[in-house]
This record gives C-alpha cells, sequence and structure tokens, in this order.
C-alpha cells in the first residue's frame, strides 16, 4: 500500500491530511514488520464480535507503535500505551547521542507545556562541524606514516591521516573557534582548475558547489578564482616559484693538481726539459771557455756538466733549492738564464692556475637564474603537470605572443608623423617560448615527489625542477643533494577559502589575526623549514679547505720517491761491492795467467796489495775529514792543526787506479 506525494490545494481541508498522514504511517509500520509473519484473517459479517482472529497481529502493531513513538519526534502521530491509542502528537521528546552512553532521553513535553529539562540533566554547548578541504602538497598537507612501518596511517573509519602546516593550522583554529572538523580531499584535481565547460574541479570546485565548507590548503589567490569563491587574508605571505638542482658531484682525484695543465702542456714542459739538459751538455763540451776545455782559467774544482750532471740540473732547477753551479762558459749562461726564465714563468702560472681551479671547482654552479636557465641546453626541466606553475609559464607564453604580435602591428603600421615606433630590433627578450617548449620535451610529472626523485637521480647536475618554493626550500632542508638556483619569482600568497558570502570569513580573518600576534604562524614556519637541519649536511660549507681526495697524489709521489731511492740504494751498495770484488778477482786472474816466478809474480802480489791499501787509506781519510772543520779565531783564519793536511781536498781520480 503506497501513498504517493501531491501538492495540496489551499482550500483542502485538515481532516483528509491527517487520514493520509495515517494511511503513510501504518503502511510504514506493515513494512517494519517481520516478513515471515503470516496474516490470516477472517471475517463474520454477521457477528463481528465473534473474529477473534481478526486481532491476531495486534501486539505486534501495538509494539512497533511503541517502538516509533519513544525517544522520537519522526512520525506525526503518538502512541499511548494506557488508552492504547494512535494519537496526534502533542508529547515530544529530546534525547541526545553519546559515544560511550548512546542515545539518552534529556527531556519530554506536551504541546501545551513549556519546554523542560529532565531532572539532573545540563546540556553541554553544541560544538559547530565543518567540512575543510585540502589538497596533499608538501609540507602543508602530507600523509602521515607510521614511524615503525613507514607506512601510512588511517583511522578507525579508514580514512587517511594527514599531518603537515595546513593540519597544524587547522587545529590551532579549531581550538579558538571551537569547532569540530572533518579533512576531506577532492574526488578529482588538485587545488582546483577551471575546465572547458566552466566548472571548476580540485578543492576550489568542491568548495564552489558546497561540499566543504572551507578550504585550508596551498591555495594561492588568483583573480579567476577569486570570481567563484571568497579568500580570508593570507595565512603564508609571498610564496613563488623556484628552481631546484642536485649539487654537482665533485669528481675527486689524487693527481687532480695535474689537470690545471693540459696533456699537450706537460709533454712540452718535458720535451723543454730533455732539450734544455741536452744543449748544456753540448755547449759545455764544445765551448771552449767551458771549464773542461779551459782548465787554466779556472785554478779551483768546477762542476763536470756530463750528460747526466746536465740533466740533473735541469731538473733541480725547478726547485726553489736551485740547479746549484751554472756553467761557466758565456754560451751556457746565456741557455741557463733563458731556461731560469722559463722556469719562473711556469712555477707562476702552475701556482696561479692551481689556486683558481680549486676556487672555482667549489664555487661552480651550472645556472643561477631563470634566463641562464632558458639559454641553455645542456640542463632539461620539468612542472607539475596542471599545476599553477605550469599554468604561469603558459599564461606567460600567451603574453609574449600577444606583445609580439601588437608591437608587429604598431612598428609596421607606423605612419611618417610615428617615428618613434620604428623599432626593428624587438624590445623585449623572448625566454617563456623556449621554457615551455623544453618544459613539454622533458614532460611534465605527475607530481612534485617525481620531480624531486628525478633531480636527485641526475648525479650530473644536468636536470631541474620548477616548482613552489616554499615546497623546495622544505625539500632542501631535509635532502642535502639539493640546492636552490636562483631567486624566488612570481611571487603570490597562501590563504583560506570559503563559500562565497560565508560568515566564516570575518571569523577566520579575527582568529588568523590573533595566531598572527601570538607569532603562532612563525613558529609554525620554522617548525617546517628549520634551516639548522641544513648544517648537519655534510660539505655543507662552500669555503671548506681542498681535500685530501685532491691533493693526494702530490704524497703519492712523495712516496713513491722515498721508496725509489731505497730501492737505488741497494742497487748502489749491490753495485759497489760487485764491482770491488771484479777487481780482486781480476787482479787475482792476471797473477793467476802470467805463471811466472820469481820477482814478476812477487811485483804482481806488491800491486796488487798496494791497490787495497791505498783504496782503505783514502777510505780512512775520507772518514777523518768528515768530522774536521775548520774553525777561526780574531779577524784572521788560522788552522787548528799545524800539519798541512788539516785542509785536504781529495784529488783521489774516479776512473780505476793505475799505478
Amino acid at each position: 500500500m503506497g501513498v504517493k506525494e501531491c501538492s495540496c490545494p489551499g482550500d483542502l481541508q485538515r481532516t483528509q491530511e491527517l487520514l493520509n498522514s495515517l494511511l503513510q504511517y501504518i503502511t510504514e509500520v506493515y513494512l517494519k514488520l517481520s516478513s515471515d509473519l503470516t496474516f490470516t484473517i477472517k471475517i463474520n459479517c454477521d457477528n463481528l464480535q465473534s473474529s477473534d482472529n481478526m486481532n491476531s497481529t495486534k501486539d505486534v502493531m501495538y509494539n512497533q507503535f511503541a517502538e516509533d513513538s519513544e525517544g522520537s519526534n519522526e512520525t506525526l502521530f503518538f502512541w499511548k500505551e494506557d488508552r492504547q491509542t494512535l494519537y496526534l502528537r502533542s508529547l515530544f521528546i529530546l534525547s541526545i547521542y553519546k559515544p560511550e552512553q548512546g542515545l539518552e532521553k534529556i527531556a519530554s513535553w506536551n504541546a501545551d507545556e513549556d519546554y523542560t529539562l529532565l531532572p539532573g540533566v545540563t546540556l553541554e554547548p553544541l560544538r559547530m562541524f565543518f567540512r575543510i578541504g585540502t589538497s596533499v602538497a608538501i609540507p602543508w598537507t602530507m600523509h602521515k606514516l607510521d614511524p615503525n612501518t613507514g607506512e601510512q596511517m588511517f583511522t578507525e573509519d579508514g580514512q587517511p591521516v594527514y599531518e603537515g602546516y595546513c593540519i597544524d593550522l587547522i587545529d590551532k583554529i579549531a581550538e579558538g573557534l571551537e569547532f569540530d572538523y572533518e579533512i576531506i580531499t577532492p574526488k578529482s584535481g588538485g587545488f582546483g582548475q577551471k575546465l572547458p565547460n566552466g566548472s571548476w574541479n580540485g578543492v576550489v570546485g568542491d568548495l564552489m558547489r558546497g561540499e566543504t565548507d572551507m578550504a585550508v590548503a596551498a591555495l594561492t589567490m588568483t583573480a579567476e578564482r577569486e570570481e567563484v569563491i571568497d579568500f580570508v587574508a593570507p595565512y603564508f605571505e609571498q610564496t613563488g616559484i623556484l628552481i631546484v638542482l642536485r649539487k654537482p658531484i665533485r669528481k675527486t682525484s689524487l693527481f687532480k693538481f695535474m689537470t690545471v695543465l693540459r696533456t699537450e702542456v706537460w709533454l712540452s714542459i718535458v720535451a723543454a726539459l730533455i732539450l734544455t739538459g741536452f744543449m748544456i751538455w753540448l755547449l759545455e763540451k764544445y765551448s771552449p771557455y767551458s771549464a773542461r776545455n779551459s782548465p787554466e782559467s779556472y785554478p779551483y774544482p768546477c762542476r763536470d756538466f756530463t750528460l747526466k750532471e746536465s740533466f740533473w740540473f735541469v731538473l733541480t732547477s725547478f726547485t726553489p733549492q736551485g740547479g746549484g753551479e751554472a756553467p761557466k762558459a758565456l754560451s751556457g749562461r746565456t741557455l741557463v738564464a733563458a731556461y731560469w726564465l722559463f722556469v719562473v714563468l711556469m712555477l707562476a702560472t702552475f701556482t696561479a692556475n692551481l689556486a683558481a681551479f680549486l676556487t672555482v671547482e667549489r664555487m661552480q654552479t651550472p645556472v643561477s637564474s631563470l634566463e641562464q636557465l632558458a639559454r641553455q641546453s645542456r640542463i632539461n626541466y620539468t612542472v607539475v603537470e596542471g599545476s599553477s606553475i605550469h599554468q604561469f609559464f603558459i599564461n606567460m607564453k600567451f603574453a609574449e605572443d600577444t606583445l609580439y604580435r601588437v608591437w608587429k602591428e604598431i612598428t609596421l603600421n607606423a605612419t611618417s608623423d610615428q617615428a618613434q615606433y620604428r623599432v626593428w630590433d624587438y624590445p623585449i627578450r623572448e625566454q617563456y617560448g623556449h621554457i615551455l617548449l623544453a618544459i613539454n620535451a622533458s614532460g611534465p610529472v605527475v607530481d612534485a615527489a617525481t620531480g624531486f626523485q628525478q633531480v636527485n637521480e641526475h648525479t650530473d647536475a644536468d636536470f631541474a625542477f620548477i616548482h613552489d618554493s616554499a615546497e623546495i626550500k622544505y625539500e632542501v632542508t631535509r635532502n642535502c643533494n639539493l640546492t636552490e638556483v636562483g631567486e624566488v619569482f612570481a611571487e603570490q600568497p597562501y590563504a583560506i577559502a570559503v563559500q562565497q558570502g560565508s560568515r566564516l570569513q570575518e571569523d577566520l580573518a579575527r582568529a588568523l589575526l590573533q595566531l598572527q600576534k601570538e607569532r603562532f604562524l612563525e613558529q609554525l614556519a620554522s617548525k617546517y623549514w628549520n634551516e639548522t637541519a641544513r648544517q648537519a649536511c655534510p660539505d655543507a660549507d662552500e669555503s671548506e679547505g681542498i681535500t685530501l681526495e685532491s691533493l693526494g697524489g702530490v704524497f703519492i709521489a712523495t712516496l713513491f720517491g722515498l721508496g725509489l731511492a731505497m730501492i737505488t740504494l741497494a742497487w748502489e751498495v749491490f753495485y759497489y761491492k760487485r764491482k770491488e770484488r771484479n777487481k780482486v778477482q781480476a787482479i787475482d786472474a792476471t797473477i793467476e795467467k802470467s805463471g811466472f816466478e820469481g820477482p814478476k809474480k812477487l811485483n804482481l802480489e806488491k800491486r796488487k796489495f798496494d791497490i787495497k791499501e791505498k783504496l782503505a787509506k783514502v777510505s780512512k781519510l775520507r772518514r777523518r775529514d768528515v768530522g774536521k772543520k775548520n774553525v777561526t779565531f780574531g779577524d784572521s783564519f788560522k788552522p787548528v792543526g799545524k800539519k798541512p793536511g788539516v785542509s785536504y781536498i781529495s784529488v783521489f781520480p774516479k776512473n780505476e787506479y793505475m799505478p
């Protein structure tokens, strides 16, 4: 039995309305009864009193009437148990629901009585409840993760748990205005974008359709959005667009100091050393005025510039100690003077370039502004698809095209009296068109997390991400590999949004003003943009000194020289002993081969003895002269000993001694 809704005329009697409501209510009660009940009714029209089974279901009906009437005002009729009759409602009941106790009756009164609470009942003031829209963005609204498992956390109802700047701000505002709330994220879109049909999606769309009461998110104030929603005073001033890059990884090398000069320069230096050493030996050998060819001109011992000694002189001239005694001939000295000039210039050049090379390496940044990023082609860059940053570059590209078209029309159509408009070079640098083409070539990312991940994966600092400056600064404080590039541009504030004409606008404005007075917003900013955490990053100071990895080759070269010297010493000792042994063996062989007896054999034995004796004397004399020193008393030199052998100069020949 059903009753269709209808629009009744004004002259319809009240009795008919009540009858219709009564029939509808009885029908609804029958529908609530259990489906397994069967009704078999037998009616005796001659004697209605004898038809007892006609009322077989009255108990079930009465119980349902009493259940509907108890604790509820939903029905138009009220069941009175003592008279077992449905009356037009004149008794009203007020109940409240508490999570702990459930439904609790707190008041009951008749239509002709005043509202009165039951004895011992006090009503607490009701808290307002709002639906607050937001969209996930770091660090504004983030999914809360379990600190132990790292998985996303959910409430008992299966709703995700959020944290972040906006969530903390909502909690503080709710505490001040005393209301409860529910976080609602948009089913489609992010913060809100106008669709081709004129509607909006995202947070703005939910707010415009009344699905949310307010929006607290990283929502920028734009004129297009203000056409459909209202904004409160900004809660975060002047956020904008920024570029983030990965810090370029220094390519450390133990022999990094060798990279100051190119390979061809090092080869040229080695060639100059070899050529100069050979020329010094050549000039010393053939010059008539050299110490070798003119010994009478130099009565004192002079350096003998053999080929080995010439190369040693050339090599040691590169050190601060100097090469030692120079050649005596004018030709040799001229060559040495030119070579020393070459050495001074090369040392100065290497020192200056090494300092500049290491300094520039620490200060090197691939790009430092959006203009430089647009002019280069090595670094790729992207934005979040459909974001406000993406729309910014699209709008700027459109503005550039419009300005160019207007300039072209003015320039080409300028008359004779408009000569000031005849400018053949376009006065505005076009860059946003190139930027948009590069973004489309790299492909916009679906979200900010993907953008930061791609930047972190490019260790050569050849990929940039253009995004919201606040989110980039937050990521930079948490990721030591990232760095900001350039200055913030296209600055805009973030603000809370409400429905158009909402009374919440004034309440929220006052609440934000109070939070500013309490410096809560500053504390919130320092919580999520903690610069002290950045100091914990390694190599955070760009003025750090030169690392061991850059100059480790110098120590390796020194250790290599020490090792080579020890090997050379061992070879010298071995060679010397072998040479002395060969001398003795040669003398013995000469004696045995001679086969003579008598004076000749004695003569050979004497010669052998004399050689060994003289070698022993020379060695003893050298050891004795090492400890001797000349002492000067007064103004004139006086030897300590009276023997003429105090001042001794060894003239023992270097070649094999022949008597």
